[in-house]
């Protein structure tokens, strides 16, 4: 095997495999704290990706000032989602509450061509493609170096809040069991709140790190959202580190499937291997069955 060739494999899947984490510990965030599957998660991250590069061709800045926006709004769009819309909806089922983020797709999708036009925008990369190094043979872009440190300081600092923190008890407590907590002071509400904030930057900073590659358009965030799901699901969605690890397996199986076996079918061949180990294992590779309380 060209060492040359799995070295750039590599870094190329732990780029990829950055963005499907971020996603991914957003959707598990959520579904630890409200009790839902948010399948808008895509949805919000394009949103505000939509929102960076129409202030970016209106404001001539540039990528870096872009992203501290981006991950502005994105937080704003979180609260506003989960207190306008999710708050509200507290005491329905657990189904009725994925179908409200289903509805959320179909405002946010409906809101972009009004707001933003029909035409796909363009967001530049952090660093350019000529700005490289050499490492072993390999050309490494600085671009893809910074996306990977900036993903993995970014989950590093999330575990840190959640295990040693008084909120991060707080999200502990409240994905335990929420009712529980209300009753033990703990402020739900605002945890859930947060929750909500930090899936939307997350899900941004994917869209953001995808962009360059794909342009902004509606659907630019389909193939992360979907891996994300299926990264909750291998590494399991009762902890918060296992749809992170599922992330970054997925992400290097496909690689390195696309380059040594096929193109075409890497995908499939992923995606089926994924579904056989589940069959054995339901709750993923992390995750424990739940006890049911009688």
């Amino acid at each position: 095997m060209d060492f040359k060739t799995l070295f750039t494999l590599l870094f190329n899947s732990l780029e990829t495999g950055s963005g499907y984490a971020l996603a991914a510990l957003g959707i598990v965030l959520i579904f630890r704290t409200s009790r839902t599957t948010n399948f808008a998660q895509g949805t919000i991250g394009t949103f505000n990706a939509y929102i960076a590069a129409s202030l970016m061709m209106r404001l001539d800045i540039n990528i870096w000032v872009v992203a501290i926006c981006a991950t502005i709004t994105a937080f704003s769009t979180g609260i506003l989602i989960d207190t306008l819309i999710i708050r509200p909806a507290a005491k329905v089922s657990a189904i009725s509450k994925q179908i409200i983020t289903l509805g959320i797709i179909m405002v946010l999708v409906g809101l972009m061509p009004i707001l933003f036009g029909i035409d796909t925008l363009q967001l530049p990369r952090f660093f350019e493609s000529s700005q490289s190094f050499i490492i072993a043979g390999a050309t490494l872009q600085y671009n893809t170096i910074f996306i990977i440190v900036l993903s993995l300081a970014l989950m590093g600092l999330m575990f840190y809040f959640i295990q040693y923190t008084k909120w991060g008890l707080a999200t502990r407590v409240t994905a335990s069991d929420e009712t529980t907590s209300k009753l033990m002071g703990v402020p739900t509400k605002r945890v859930t709140m947060l929750s909500w904030a930090t899936a939307a930057i997350f899900g941004t900073l994917a869209a953001i790190f995808v962009a360059p590659r794909v342009g902004v358009n509606p659907n630019m965030l389909l193939t992360v959202q979907i891996s994300a799901f299926f990264a909750g699901t291998l590494g399991g969605f009762s902890t918060f580190y296992g749809p992170v690890v599922g992330a970054y397996i997925i992400a290097f199986s496909r690689n390195f499937v696309q380059f040594y076996i096929s193109d075409i079918w890497g995908n499939v061949i992923v995606y089926t291997l994924i579904l056989v180990f589940l069959y054995f294992k339901p709750y993923g590779l992390f995750g424990k069955k739940p006890n049911k309380k009688v």
